[in-house]
């Protein structure tokens, strides 16, 4: 989760806050791709969780990242909580998933690179102290009184609060991890035309990325249990945002949406006071109980911003938010998908052609089918497989008319492989954990750490 925002001034207006974000809209050529991905820790001696403390911990990982690499520490009272370098970060989830939030590159390539230089530290740190680090939807063994909290003060306002307003927002913070990519758009027109696409397909993501098919050591009856906590989470922050397919959406109705998403915070001198349920209407109106008489700025609305969590959200660009956590592969593939999708005029038509007949109803099903049954899901009789299949011709359509060249690449397509296997074989990786777990591993969970970490 995100870092406190800065360099907002004063807000004059509501106009301030349509403007924060139509002042994201780029041209094509600055148009950039920033991937995230988190991960679990833990000890390679008994497969539990990294704690914050200790020689073999969350806090040794940041020290020896700043350390070996050149990262910058980023502090909250006297506590590291991340690292930055070259416009990328290093945050932490709440459970103490570590998390790279990528800089915006020009390529796919560029990205993988990123990527494989990212985990390549992270295993020398963690073989130095003892660590180990996985890439799954869902912690497949540990239960909630296993973890540590990270020392964030907004996570202690979200770990009060969450269970007040639905029945796994703890389990998210604590135990799950996702990769999402961060794109841009170029006007309002086409920032519309992505969103809806984003939305409308994020299902198909959430299908293909499967893989989170355990829970406390037991299979979850479903291939994307992070999926599932997302869906009791808190109705008000959450889901597939009917709004945006209805006529007139725009940035004036995003802000009307995020004004009435209740607060978690405000972040003054370095701590975050709890402002939890309250309104960043009375905000406005400098009638905040937390902050009574204050008004807030840009960086104030920049951070509420961070905490509204549909399946897809704006900033000043787009956050697609669907998919499981998982291998390498799949860190690259993930982007390349909606690079695809998106950054080409004649696949982003192509796809809004595929979702734009669906109904509020048929979106809101597929997202919950998605996550239970993946690629076996279906919608107007037509299953997820072959959607997923068009969906990926599509998008490859899309890289290679973008046409970015690598070392040895034409383009960028072949970042896509991975889903092609995924969808001409049925089997997502949800489906192979699995296979193993009633197959070789004997209902053995404990095999998963040696054969899928990074």
């Amino acid at each position: 989760m995100s870092i406190p925002q800065q360099g907002g001034g004063p807000i004059e207006s509501r106009d301030d806050l349509v403007g924060y974000l139509s002042s994201g809209c780029k041209p094509k050529e600055r148009w950039r791709i920033g991937t995230e991905h988190e991960k679990f820790g833990y000890r390679l001696d008994d497969h539990t969780p990294l704690r914050y403390d200790g020689a073999c911990s969350i806090r040794a990982m940041l020290e020896g990242l700043s350390q070996r690499f050149g990262w910058e520490p980023i502090r909250e009272a006297e506590n590291i909580i991340g690292l930055a370098k070259d416009g990328a970060n290093v945050s932490l989830e709440p459970g103490g998933q570590l998390e790279l939030s990528g800089a915006p590159l020009e390529t796919i390539h560029q990205t993988c690179d990123e990527v494989n230089a990212h985990l390549a530290e992270v295993r020398e740190v963690a073989d130095s102290i003892g660590a180990g680090f996985i890439g799954l939807g869902a912690a497949p063994v540990w239960r909630h009184e296993d973890m540590d909290t990270m020392p964030k003060g907004r996570y202690g306002i979200m770990k009060r609060y969450m269970p007040t307003v639905g029945s796994r927002g703890l389990h998210m913070m604590f135990r799950t991890c996702t990769v999402q990519v961060n794109l841009d758009f170029g006007s309002e027109a086409d920032m519309v035309q992505k969103l809806r696409v984003a939305l409308a397909l994020q299902p198909v993501a959430t299908a293909l990325f499967a893989n989170s098919p355990f829970w406390e050591g037991q299979p979850a009856g479903r291939l994307s249990y992070r999926s599932h906590c997302w869906q009791d989470l808190d109705a008000d922050r959450t889901g597939m945002l009917p709004f945006v397919f209805e006529d007139g959406f725009g940035f004036e109705a995003w802000v009307d949406y995020a004004l009435d998403v209740p607060m978690y915070f405000v972040y003054r001198d370095g701590t975050y006071l709890d402002a939890a349920g309250q309104s960043f209407r009375d905000f406005l109106a400098g009638k905040l109980p937390a902050l009574p008489g204050e008004t807030p700025t840009l960086s104030d609305w920049a951070d509420h911003l961070t905490t509204i969590f549909p399946e897809a959200r704006i900033k000043k660009f787009i956050e697609m938010r669907g998919a499981d956590g998982g291998p390498w592969r799949r860190l690259c593939a993930l982007p390349a998908l909606w690079v695809g999708l998106t950054y080409d005029q004649g696949a982003l038509d192509a796809a809004w052609d595929l979702a734009k007949g669906w109904t509020v109803e048929e979106r809101e099903q597929l997202r919950r089918d998605a996550g239970l049954l993946g690629l076996k899901a279906e919608i107007g009789g037509r299953s997820m497989q072959a959607l997923a299949g068009e969906v990926l011709e599509i998008a490859e359509a899309g890289l290679k008319a973008r046409a970015r060249a690598g070392d040895f690449d034409r383009d960028e397509s072949h970042f896509l492989n991975v889903l092609k296997e995924t969808v001409a074989t049925g089997r997502t990786a949800a489906d192979e954990l699995l296979e193993h777990y009633h197959g070789d591993w004997h209902g053995n969970l404990g095999r998963i750490y040696g054969e899928y970490s990074y």
